[in-house]
């Protein structure tokens, strides 16, 4: 009885690692993982984070029921407690809304508008001065 290359490989204590189908498998179950993963809103951050700073629950309790690992919490813990702090000391920039900008927009054509028709009052006043439309520079 002869035996096959892969079954005296096997039989003589080593084991032959074949990239076949469970190789590709375990890839293709992280991928769907790594694509399916559940991506939290910054409100439901937010309510996590509360919700574990009020203290009603351990962090491991709300972690469980929510989820999440440990680490992902105290991630969003520090990263809310920083964006407080910067916050209320005035270091953020925060985006304008697109009311805001449009409010500001009109606001500068507004002035736009006064900036010419005083140009061009303040320019015939000199004309009536002067007689000639010259500068009397």
């Amino acid at each position: 009885m002869r035996q096959s290359k892969e079954d005296r490989n096997l039989s003589g204590g080593q084991i032959s690692r074949r990239a076949g189908p469970e190789g590709s498998a375990e890839k293709h179950v992280k991928e769907i993982r790594r694509k399916t993963r559940r991506k939290f809103s910054a409100e439901e951050k937010i309510r996590i984070v509360l919700e574990g700073l009020r203290g009603e629950y351990s962090i491991a309790e709300l972690c469980r029921r929510e989820g999440i690992a440990q680490g992902l919490y105290y991630t969003w813990s520090k990263e809310f407690l920083e964006a407080g702090k910067r916050r209320l000391s005035g270091d953020t920039e925060r985006q304008a809304t697109s009311g805001e900008v449009s409010g500001l927009k009109r606001e500068m054509r507004d002035l736009k508008e006064v900036v010419a028709d005083l140009t061009l009052e303040n320019r015939i006043l000199k004309k009536s001065v002067t007689g000639d439309g010259e500068s009397e520079e």
